[in-house]
Order: C-alpha cells, then sequence, then structure tokens
C-alpha cells in the first residue's frame, strides 16, 4: 500500500531518529504544507517516517508516534533528515548505524536530500556530500570537519545548495531551507505566502556569524541602532560613516568599533548587504529599470549596483528577475542585453 494518497503532489519525506527535536519535525511539515497554488491547491503532501515505526524519543519529555517506515523513502520525491540529539551531538564515527544504511538504499536516484542542523552528520556518512559544499550548525563544525574532511564545509552560511543535496544550519535555518526549497519548485510569491503566513522573513541575508554568542555591551553605551534605523529610510543616499556615527553622538572609530560588536559586520558592508536586499525586492515587485533601482538604492549606476548583485548572489539582476517575477514574460535575449548595460536597462 502507498504511503503517500495525493498524487500529483510533491512527496517529502522527513526521516526521524531518537533524540529528535520537535521543532525541527514541524519546521517541513508547516511551511511546506503551507503552500498553495494560486488557486489554492495544496503543492506537497508530508509524511514522517522512522527506520523502525513507532514511538521516537524526543529531546522533550514526549514522544512522537511514527507510523510508517523506510518504504516511505521509495516514493518520495524529496527526503528531509532532522538533527538528533542522541545521534548527532555525541557523534565520534564516520559511518552510519545499519538501520539508517538501509534506510538511505531504498531513496530512488534523483531524489532531493536535505538536512536540518546536525542531520548533515547522517547525508555526509552516507557519502552524499563528498566533495560537495555543506554546512551544519557552528557548535558541530569542528568534529564534522575532523569527520568527514572531504567535506568543503562552510560554518558561516544558513544553508546550502549543491543541486540535489542540501544542508542548513541551526534550527531557525530549517526555516530558510524550507522557503528556499518552496521558491525553488513554485516561486517567490508562493514561497511569500507561506512566509507571510509563518510571520518570518522569506530570506534572511548574511550567516551563523550573527548568531554566535559575543559579549553583551556595556548598558552605558550608545546603541548603534538608531543609526541603522536611519539608514534604511536614506538608502537611496550615498551614505558616509561620519553621518551614521553622528547620528548616535560617537566619533567614526567608536562607531565602527561598537557597529560591529552589535551586527557582526562593518557599516559599509551592512549598507551593501541592506541595499542589495532592497533591489531584490524591487526586482521582484516592480517594473523599474535597473538604472531606476540603482537610484533607489544607493548603488549610483547599474553598473555598480550589477557588480555587487553578482557578488552577493551569484546571478545578474536581469537573471533574477526571470527567476523571481512571475508576471514578467522577458526573454533571454533582452536580459542578456540588459546585463550588458543596452537596451531598456532591466
Amino acid at each position: 500500500m502507498a504511503v503517500f494518497t495525493h498524487p500529483g503532489l510533491h512527496k517529502v519525506a522527513v526521516l526521524v531518529r531518537h533524540g529528535l527535536l520537535p521543532i525541527e519535525l514541524g519546521i517541513p511539515h508547516a511551511l511546506m504544507r503551507m503552500a498553495r497554488s494560486a488557486t489554492g491547491e495544496p503543492l506537497y503532501e508530508v509524511v514522517t517516517c522512522a527506520v523502525t515505526p513507532g514511538a521516537i524519543r524526543t529531546d522533550g519529555d514526549f514522544t512522537v508516534n511514527v507510523e510508517h517506515g523506510i518504504e516511505a523513502l521509495a516514493e518520495a520525491d524529496t527526503v528531509i533528515v532532522p538533527a538528533s540529539h542522541d545521534w548527532d551531538e555525541p557523534y565520534d564515527r564516520g559511518a552510519m548505524s545499519p538501520g539508517l544504511a538501509e534506510a538511505f538504499t531504498r531513496i530512488r536516484p534523483g531524489t532531493r536530500i536535505a538536512s536540518i542542523c546536525t542531520g548533515a552528520f547522517v547525508l555526509a556518512a552516507a557519502g552524499l556530500l563528498d566533495g560537495k559544499r555543506a554546512t551544519t550548525h557552528w557548535r558541530a563544525g569542528e568534529r564534522f570537519q575532523r569527520l568527514f574532511p572531504s567535506v568543503r564545509l562552510d560554518s558561516d552560511v544558513l544553508y546550502v545548495d549543491e543541486g540535489s543535496v542540501l544542508t542548513s544550519a541551526g534550527i531557525a535555518s530549517g526555516v530558510d531551507l524550507c522557503l528556499h526549497m518552496i521558491r525553488k519548485d513554485h516561486g517567490v510569491a508562493v514561497a511569500n505566502a507561506v512566509a507571510r503566513r509563518t510571520i518570518v522573513p522569506p530570506h534572511r541575508d548574511g550567516g551563523q556569524a550573527q548568531f554566535i554568542r559575543r559579549p553583551v555591551p556595556e548598558p552605558r553605551l550608545s546603541s548603534t541602532g538608531t543609526a541603522r534605523t536611519w539608514a534604511l529610510r536614506h538608502l537611496d543616499r550615498p551614505l558616509t560613516l561620519r553621518e551614521l556615527a553622528e547620528r548616535e553622538s560617537m566619533s567614526v572609530r567608536t562607531f565602527t568599533r561598537r557597529f560591529r560588536e552589535e551586527v557582526g559586520v562593518s557599516p559599509q558592508q551592512w549598507l551593501t548587504q541592506q541595499r542589495i536586499e532592497r533591489v531584490r525586492q524591487l526586482l521582484e515587485e516592480s517594473d523599474l529599470s535597473i538604472e531606476q533601482i540603482a537610484a533607489r538604492t544607493g548603488f549610483g549606476s547599474a553598473s555598480t549596483l550589477r557588480m555587487h548583485f553578482q557578488a552577493a548572489l551569484g546571478v545578474s539582476p536581469s537573471a533574477y528577475r526571470r527567476t523571481f517575477r512571475t508576471d514578467i514574460a522577458a526573454d533571454a535575449e533582452t536580459g542578456a542585453a540588459a546585463d550588458a548595460g543596452v537596451g531598456s536597462g532591466r
């Protein structure tokens, strides 16, 4: 008997283990089951499975009753592996248990496989990350790299997409990862609708560094928050460090040091990140040309905007717009001309 019962929907199997973090199980169930078509039809069917069905211990004071076994993996289009405190936290070997190894033999070739948090240990032990870039929770990074030296670990990013294999950092990064998969599968409008319903950002810039514990600034010192708020309202202007520092009545040197302590990056890096985010919004939601967007976001010229956008996201503004705009039918030739700085400029 088939595990998945809704033909035509994208089938997602969440493979759980003892020591499960319940919140990580809830992320794919909540977000992907919220994803709807323009006519309100569901787009995913999500089921939970385990090597041995039944009561699965969590890291709380309750269990989760799992009905399905590894037969669900043979039907899935996407398999997601959340973390397990029982297995991942004390991980001291680079091999999977026999049960997990058997489970992974059931996954069809071409199936998309993703991990949340230290679930990346399982994907690495299965050999799926050899030679690939991956991430996991920053606290587990050193142990992960020691066990799996052939994996190109990036402990700073929130998630990594290597095509058919994806990994994410800590718990909240599972939200980022699921929204990313929804965005890839069904476009930005569907992903944004899910983000709005769950009251989370549709996309978060930056990496894990902003979440690593840092010394708390002394209460007597002024915050840089006022300057950041003011800067966000004036991104179209060529803002200087002196202007920002004056908003907090600080010297440029003190402001720069405090800003990095509080935000994790320099003021200039932060401004560029915020401007890129504003550019993305305008590319997705407006018909403005690249020149117009450059003027509104403080980049000054289309060529400067293209340079920073390509460096940050790895794609041109035109390619990004073609990917994430569902209501603009821009052809590749027009987009290529725009990237070269000719034609309409979009």
